[in-house]
C-alpha cells in the first residue's frame, strides 16, 4: 500500500512533465503501473484538482526556492495592537528534585549504577550532569550498549553514530569540568528519527532505494541540539517515507509487546525511548506520526 501510494503520483507527474494538462489517460497509465484500481467517475473528479495542483507547482518551481528555505506557514496568535516584550533573556533553571534512588549518585565516592539511569527523566539526568555526579561518556556508553542489546529484537536503529557520540560526550565532560555548562541537554544522549540529515552519516528516510543516501549537511534540529551540547547516539527508524512502522530493515517493535509494531511513522524514536535506550529522541508529527506510537509504546 505504501509503495503504491508513492508510485502512482510519481508516475503521474512523470507523464505530466512538459504536458499542457493532466488527462484521464495519464491517470489510467499511472493506476495500471501502480496496481491501484480507480473507478472512472473518480478519475473525472480528480482531473480538476490535479490540474490545479500542477499549475500551482509550476509557479512554485519558477521561483527556484532551495530546499533549506522553510515553507511560508506562519501562525501569529497576537491580536492587532498588542505588543509583547521581545528582549531575549538568559534561561534560568529552577532547582531539580531527584528520585531517592539517584540522590546518592556520585556522593562520598559512591559509583553510579548507570544501568539504573536508563529510564531516568532528562531533567534528572541533567541535574546529575550539571552537578558532575555522572559523566556524559559513561552515560553515552550505557545507552550505546542498550541500543546494541535490544535492537536485534526491536529493530529501532538504522545507524549507530557511535564515533560522533563518543567525541561529543568527551567534549561535554571537558566543558562541564571547566565550568562551561550549556544547559539542561548538555551531555545528554539522544536519538534522531532518520528523517533528519546528519553530516557524515546516511539519511535513509526508512525507504528502500535510499539505504545509502548521504546528505552533506546537518538538519537544523541536529545543529541546535549540537549547540545545546546533546549527544547524538543513533539515527532511528521510521516507516518508509514516513508512513507506518515498516522500513527496509523490517518492522520496528513495541518494547512492551514485541509481537506488535510500534506504529509510526516515528517508530524508532518511540520504541527506543520507551525501552530506555536513549534519554530522549526527536520524531516528527504530521498526522499521528508521534501521537499514535506514543500511545502504542506507552
Amino acid at each position: 500500500m505504501g509503495f503504491a501510494g508513492t508510485l502512482l503520483p510519481g508516475v503521474l507527474w512523470a507523464q505530466a512533465a512538459g504536458a499542457k494538462k493532466i488527462t484521464k489517460e495519464m491517470i489510467d497509465n499511472a493506476a495500471e503501473i501502480a496496481g491501484v484500481p480507480i473507478a472512472d467517475e473518480y478519475k473525472e473528479m480528480m482531473l480538476g484538482d490535479l490540474n490545479d495542483h500542477a499549475n500551482g507547482y509550476e509557479e512554485i518551481y519558477k521561483l527556484h526556492i532551495p530546499n533549506s528555505v522553510a515553507p511560508s506557514l506562519h501562525f501569529d496568535p497576537v491580536v492587532s495592537g498588542v505588543k509583547f516584550e521581545t528582549a531575549k533573556r538568559p534561561t534560568r533553571m529552577s532547582a531539580a528534585s531527584l528520585s531517592k534512588e539517584f540522590e546518592s549518585f556520585g556522593k562520598a565516592g559512591n559509583r553510579p549504577n548507570y544501568e539504573a539511569l536508563a529510564f531516568a527523566s532528562v531533567r534528572e539526568l541533567a541535574e546529575l550532569m550539571r552537578t558532575k555526579r555522572i559523566s556524559s561518556q559513561a552515560l553515552t556508553q550505557m545507552y550505546l550498549a542498550r541500543l546494541k542489546k535490544y535492537d536485534p529484537s526491536l529493530k529501532f536503529v538504522v545507524t549507530l553514530t557511535e564515533e560522533r557520540a563518543l567525541a561529543q560526550a568527551k567534549k561535554a565532560d571537558q566543558e562541564i569540568a571547566a565550568g562551561k555548562y550549556r544547559g539542561p541537554l548538555h551531555g545528554i544522549p539522544w536519538g534522531a528519527k532518520d528523517l533528519l540529515a546528519t553530516k557524515g552519516y546516511r539519511t535513509t528516510w526508512g525507504a528502500g532505494g535510499f539505504e545509502t543516501q548521504m546528505i552533506d549537511e546537518d538538519a537544523t534540529v541536529v545543529k541546535r541540539l549540537d549547540d545545546a551540547g546533546a549527544v547524538l547516539v543513533a539515527k532511528l527508524t521510521l516507516g518508509a517515507l514516513a508512513q507506518g512502522d515498516v522500513w527496509f530493515g523490517g518492522v520496528t517493535r513495541n518494547p512492551w509487546n514485541p509481537k506488535q509494531g510500534s506504529s509510526g511513522s516515528s517508530a524508532g524514536p518511540a520504541s527506543a525511548t520507551a525501552a530506555g535506550c536513549v534519554a530522549f529522541s526527536i520524531g516528527s508529527e504530521t498526522l499521528g506520526s508521534i501521537s499514535y506510537l506514543s500511545t502504542m509504546c506507552g
